[in-house]
């Protein structure tokens, strides 16, 4: 099996972080941390270009495209740390109107979890719930979960209080009650696994990122009459970042071609891992300045903690795959 990217893959994720760059760069970022809800205007934006419709059959009026391909949009959205209900908008693209368009977003929520989160309750249309197993909960190697139960709901009639969130980005509600008087027919096991997996996805990006920024400030910074990228201690932390990030690229671009819960699991477990020590070890690189609010470096760390808690912690994917090994 061949895990290189394909030409058509290559242009859609170079193109991919070119219209972030242009429509999304620092300056935007900045001014998002200080008003983290969607910009509608980039939303229809991205949507024009397909960035929602990615998993939508032509026939439906979407690309038609796979997991691959929505991996690949994800982990640049996560490296630009692209605000919004990303991978809600990308998977309930066909369940609600006008969410493959950009023209309204969507958020999605564990209702198995306490507390149940939801993300940018501000900036959404509508409110899926998802309830019934956890990630992966009585699935091992192609044995099916039980369904579980998805609901649907317009943003203003959901009960919800504010919850402090560690990342600017992200604001959060709880929700205290949802009216389940609309449901929906999805498959909840594949839309849990495919949840994690897109959640891994801008793990990648953000781990990849910061390696990026590690030695960008290496072969700057001087120290001692010495760049400190000559140093063996930087050395040492730049190259071990890199190493993180690529066992997750591999982990992460594989499951997207497996599909296997297993194997989701694992790339969950090691896009979350790249992504926090990754952003600990640049922190560590810039110094004292990687600790001040003027550095971006503290605004992955802060995403990577939150999206390392959604979709699957460490100590469920670990149990999990313990349950895998013995079965």
């Amino acid at each position: 099996m061949d895990f290189q990217l394909t030409d058509e893959q290559r242009a859609l994720k170079d193109g991919t972080r070119e219209l972030l760059a242009g429509r999304f760069g620092r300056d935007l970022l900045r001014a998002a941390v200080e008003d983290p809800g969607p910009d509608r205007a980039l939303w229809r934006e991205l949507g024009a270009a397909g960035f929602f419709a990615l998993l939508l059959p032509e026939k439906d009026g979407g690309v038609g495209l796979g997991l691959p391909e929505a991996v690949l949009v994800l982990e640049e959205a996560g490296r630009a740390l692209l605000p919004g209900p990303l991978v809600a908008c990308q998977l309930l693209a066909g369940v609600v109107d006008g969410v493959a368009t950009g023209e309204k977003t969507v958020g999605l929520c564990e209702g198995a979890r306490e507390p149940v989160l939801w993300e940018h309750p501000a900036g959404c249309d509508e409110l899926i719930l998802v309830e019934g197993d956890e990630v992966g909960g009585g699935e091992v190697e192609g044995a099916r979960g039980r369904t579980g139960g998805v609901y649907r709901s317009a943003s203003d009639r959901v009960s919800c209080a504010s919850f402090a969130s560690v990342d600017p980005l992200t604001p959060l509600a709880r929700v205290l009650d949802l009216p389940r008087t609309e449901p929906v027919a999805l498959d909840v096991p594949r839309l849990r696994r495919e949840a994690a997996l897109l959640t891994a996805a801008q793990q990648l990006g953000s781990a990849v990122r910061t390696v990026e920024m590690a030695a960008g400030h290496a072969r700057e910074r001087e120290q001692f009459g010495a760049l400190i990228g000559s140093f063996q201690a930087v050395k040492q932390l730049c190259a071990q970042m890199l190493v993180r990030a690529e066992m997750a690229r591999s982990a992460v671009y594989a499951a997207s071609i497996t599909e296997s819960v297993l194997d989701i699991t694992g790339a969950k477990l090691l896009a979350d891992e790249a992504a926090v020590r990754n952003a600990r070890d640049c922190l560590q690189v810039h110094g004292g300045m990687g600790f001040t609010w003027e550095a971006d470096v503290h605004l992955h760390l802060k995403r990577a903690w939150l999206r390392a808690e959604r979709w699957g912690t460490a100590g469920e994917a670990e149990e999990l795959l313990a349950a895998g090994l013995i079965a």
